[in-house]
């Protein structure tokens, strides 16, 4: 939502990128379809930082991609603490499990491979921090699943929430994506649950807070 040189000023003057998170990034680039969707410097270091301030003992990440946002949020877990990340594309689970070993996490990070609709109920435990990135129409399908699971001031955070600023319009009636992220933002801003802000970073982040 910058543009080239306001976000090169940003980069420049934020944390630096990992060596590791530079080398995920520049493969996934190079091998993996749709690689548009990997977290990226900016989003990565704003996730790390997050998850630093939370301090959580468990993550629940749903939508592993390539792994890039696991470790960045896995570098907030409090020692021995976990993180368990859920992707449906099993193509996708040797090249995250490569990273997360590069980056001395294969202890921290779970992973599993699957439907998140058909994980999620089976996980035992509750979670400090659950980020959401995966398939927008099951959106608020994941919300509901996973609220039971956060602890009372617990966090979930979800991605791409203002989906290239389609919310702002009605979707066509085939534009499953974008009709699943409108209804996932009008669950959470009738949630009186939870406290909740959209941040305008990248295609939009959403941080809610459950009382």
């Amino acid at each position: 939502m910058f543009n080239k040189e306001l976000e090169k000023y940003i980069l420049n003057h934020i944390e630096p990128e990992e060596e590791i998170l530079r080398e995920l990034d520049r493969e996934t680039h190079l091998n993996v379809l749709g690689s548009r969707m990997i977290s990226g410097h900016l989003q990565g270091v704003v996730l790390t930082l997050l998850s630093k301030m939370i301090q959580p003992e468990r993550i629940l990440e749903i939508g592993t991609f390539t792994g890039y946002s696991a470790i960045c949020l896995a570098r907030g877990l409090k020692p021995g603490g976990k993180l368990i990340t859920i992707e449906i594309d099993d193509e996708l689970e040797a090249i995250a499990r490569k990273y997360f070993l590069k980056a001395g996490l294969q202890n921290q990070i779970e992973q599993k491979i699957g439907p998140a609709l058909e994980i999620i109920p089976k996980l035992e435990g509750t979670f400090d921090l659950v980020f959401i990135d995966a398939h927008k129409p099951e959106y608020p399908d994941y919300y509901k699943l996973v609220f039971d699971k956060v602890k009372a001031g617990g966090y979930i955070i979800a991605d791409n929430t203002l989906w290239n600023g389609k919310v702002t319009g009605v979707p066509a009636s085939d534009d499953i994506q974008t009709r699943g992220i409108q209804a996932f933002n009008d669950l959470v801003k009738n949630d009186s649950r939870v406290e909740k802000v959209i941040l305008p970073l990248r295609d939009g982040m959403t941080i809610i807070r459950k009382k």
